[in-house]
């Protein structure tokens, strides 16, 4: 039996070997639009820190213990994890977004539109070369998903060090992997950036793989993963449950439902074909994981999810939120902080002067400004006070 100790942890050890309320991040993925989450992001930082002293040096890290994240949402957890302010990963995208989404050259379109040069560069200089999902490289705990096209299956990477395929007594232990391409891995999406090869062991070629985009698996919105992660004794993190024991927060890169074929018209061109089902499996998949999360958990904020079940906040029969000092005895207090991109949902968020197609694309690098607009208007409805005892100290 493999064994396991708190050195493996590393620095972080002292932060994860008591048992403690534990905050969790989770953060969609959606292309050019994580510029909407870093303004949400922004939105809870600024607070949280005013909320801890008002450290000037206060990253999100320091108070959250699991930030996870998928595609886009992957390359701000990982910035995030390894102590990046939002500040610093707004100016990143702001450049990333010129760089990655140049179009290639047409004749070698056939492949993706995008070459993957740019992005990797880009990734390179701002994890490093020789960074890896060791634990000493990080503040925090992180979780990258991607998908594995060679096994045909979602690969939720954390950087657990206790993890099974964790342990470094394995010549294929995932802590090895350059945190440059793990993150390459997660953003593959398919159409728009070429897979990435990643080698898990040089000696042993049925270790390399084939890597897509993370939102092609259910996971484009990984908060009840993480959730399951941090609880399913299988993971090895085996934290605690409860109200007043975890707290999810969930950003999304705004919800783009897209109006597909008629009867009239019922087929669409492969390359359009290709982009809605992507478009649509992120929306539906996000989707599933709110639910779960709303269901599960006790859901403080969020928006309505559809006109059926609402926002599933938890009320009295007179229609009023219940406070939470009624325990309901749910798993873990939950908020969801996304934006409707459709006419209506720009309308509710005094957006209405925008275009839902400009802004509901992942490469809208045209529209990078009213993305950030969006962004903040979801930012304004940001209230820590709703995390109840959860918002607490700092973590750290």
């Amino acid at each position: 039996m493999a064994t396991r100790s708190w050195a493996d942890w590393d620095h972080l050890a002292s932060r994860y070997n008591t048992v403690k309320p534990r905050r969790l991040l989770a953060l969609d993925g959606g292309g050019i639009r994580g510029l909407l989450t870093l303004q949400v992001l922004n939105s809870l930082e600024a607070q949280l820190r005013a909320r801890h002293g008002g450290d000037p040096n206060f990253r999100l890290c320091d108070f959250f213990d699991f930030i996870g994240g998928t595609s886009t949402g992957a390359i701000i957890a990982a910035g995030l994890a390894r102590g990046m302010s939002v500040t610093e990963l707004l100016t990143f995208y702001r450049d990333f977004g010129k760089e990655a989404f140049t179009k290639r050259a047409w004749y070698e379109r056939w492949k993706s539109l995008y070459a993957n040069g740019p992005l990797q560069q880009k990734l390179e200089a701002t994890f490093g070369l020789g960074t890896t999902l060791e634990p000493k490289y990080l503040k925090s705990l992180l979780l990258v998903v991607t998908r594995n096209a060679t096994t045909d299956s979602a690969w939720p990477i954390s950087s657990n060090p206790w993890a099974k395929y964790n342990l470094t007594s394995r010549s294929d232990c995932n802590l090895k992997i350059p945190l440059w391409q793990l993150v390459r891995a997660s953003t593959a999406a398919p159409v728009f950036f070429p897979p990435e090869v990643i080698n898990l062991d040089t000696k042993r070629p049925d270790k390399e793989f084939v890597f897509v985009d993370g939102g092609t698996t259910s996971y484009n919105n990984p908060a009840f993963l993480m959730y399951r992660m941090a609880t399913e004794p299988a993971y090895w993190l085996r934290w605690t449950s409860g109200e007043g024991q975890m707290l999810i927060v969930s950003v999304g890169t705004g919800s783009a439902p897209e109006l597909g074929q008629t009867g009239d018209s019922p087929e669409r061109n492969a390359a359009g074909a290709a982009l809605q089902t992507l478009n649509a499996l992120m929306n539906q998949a996000a989707f599933d994981q709110d639910l779960s999360c709303r269901t599960i958990g006790r859901c403080v904020a969020g928006p309505e999810l559809d006109r059926e079940v609402g926002d599933v906040i938890p009320r009295d029969e007179t229609d009023h939120v219940l406070p939470l000092s009624s325990g309901l005895n749910r798993s873990f207090l939950y908020a969801r902080y996304d934006a409707i991109l459709t006419k209506d949902g720009l309308k509710a968020l005094q957006c209405a002067d925008l275009d839902p197609a400009c802004v509901s694309k992942l490469d809208s690098i045209d529209f990078m400004d009213d993305l950030e607009r969006v962004g903040k208007a979801v930012g304004a409805l940001v209230d820590v006070d709703a995390f109840g005892p959860l918002l607490g100290t700092a973590a750290v």
